[in-house]
């Protein structure tokens, strides 16, 4: 069994923090920029990321308006339970700069790391070209 790694990474991102938290934070926000597409059950709060057909289930396992949501996807085998993958996605302010960036936090079994730095870059492109930023 692979062990799991974090990633970790910064984007600045032109775009206020109001307007950047929906694509962060919700289903149809997410859909436009992070995966093919995102659905929510709302019975039981169970986000479905779709990725090349394939469909990766995970909740949003905490949240802070117009700061942060995390997401950890649900277990699909006994490591998974005692060490579930998650990502999040955190905004944050620099005063200094007066800049926005999109901090990121991806912890999974990904082996590449070089692979998912680019997966990573190519997701925030999508994001900015969405917002304009």
């Amino acid at each position: 069994m692979a062990k799991k790694k974090l990633f970790t990474a910064d984007y600045e991102v032109h775009a206020s923090i109001k307007m950047l938290y929906p694509y962060i934070q919700s289903a149809s926000g997410l859909a436009e920029w992070f995966a093919d597409d995102v659905k929510i059950n709302n019975e039981d709060k169970v986000y479905t990321f779709m990725w090349d057909n394939e469909e990766h289930k995970a909740i949003q396992s905490g949240h802070r308006v117009n700061h942060f949501a995390r997401f950890e996807f649900l277990p699909e085998n006994d490591h998974d339970k005692k060490d579930p993958s998650y990502f999040e996605l955190r905004l944050e302010f620099n005063e200094l700069t007066q800049s926005v960036f999109l901090k990121v936090e991806d912890y999974s079994d990904f082996d590449d790391l070089k692979e998912l730095n680019d997966l990573w870059d190519g997701l925030v492109e999508n994001l900015r070209k969405t917002v304009g930023g």
